[in-house]
């Protein structure tokens, strides 16, 4: 545990967008935050965390493509996370992967409300709500041991996707959009499957 706060905060893909969250969070407070800022970060947290599901159920369990280069792109993004949960590297989304997306969702936003400051103010909802979610993964996979039981739950559901069955507990920063769509179930009629660490090879 003695370097457990450094390894988070100092890593490279999280500490760029902790950074970015810090300019836009600045330059909208010079440029007077009001309450219709307010909602557009609201809206931003929510739109992560559905993103952040579908991405991860129908994008990042994909059935192993035949195409080398996507297939490498899913290994590093998602599969060997699943061969190897506790590979420090594996934790974080890459910046490289983080950053265009982020760019696609405020540019939408942008061509939606017609406003740079409410775009940005979604940006820094989006980013927030990122962070956190690497928070959330991070303590999941590490020696930590969450103090509210709403922590509590979210680990043991991740760990639940990761060491009992993939096709279920796909929410890392919250289980409630599992909940939404079926896959927030009791562990105990859930069926351990033989492919939670080798999504590959399914």
């Amino acid at each position: 545990m003695k370097h457990f706060y450094r390894n988070f905060i100092l890593h490279t893909d999280f500490l760029i967008m902790a950074v970015l969250a810090l300019f836009l969070a600045v330059y909208l407070f010079l440029a007077s935050f009001h309450l219709s800022s307010l909602v557009c970060w609201i809206i931003g947290l929510v739109v992560f965390m559905f993103s952040e599901y579908f991405t991860h159920r129908f994008f990042f369990h994909l059935k192993a493509p035949s195409n080398p280069y996507f297939l490498k792109l899913l290994k590093r993004l998602h599969y060997d996370h699943h061969t190897d949960p506790q590979d420090l590297k594996l934790l974080f989304l890459p910046v490289w992967y983080s950053l265009p997306n982020f760019t696609v969702l405020v540019s939408l936003f942008f061509l939606f409300s017609q406003s740079l400051q409410a775009a940005l103010a979604f940006g820094l909802g989006l980013i927030c709500m990122l962070l956190f979610y690497e928070w959330k993964h991070y303590v999941a996979h590490r020696p930590a041991k969450p103090k509210t039981r709403f922590g509590k739950w979210l680990k043991k559901s991740h760990l639940l996707h990761h060491y009992k069955n993939e096709k279920y507990w796909f929410g890392v920063s919250t289980p409630f959009v599992d909940a939404l769509f079926g896959t927030l179930k009791d562990e105990k009629k859930v069926s351990m499957s033989e492919t939670a660490k080798d999504l590959e090879g399914r």
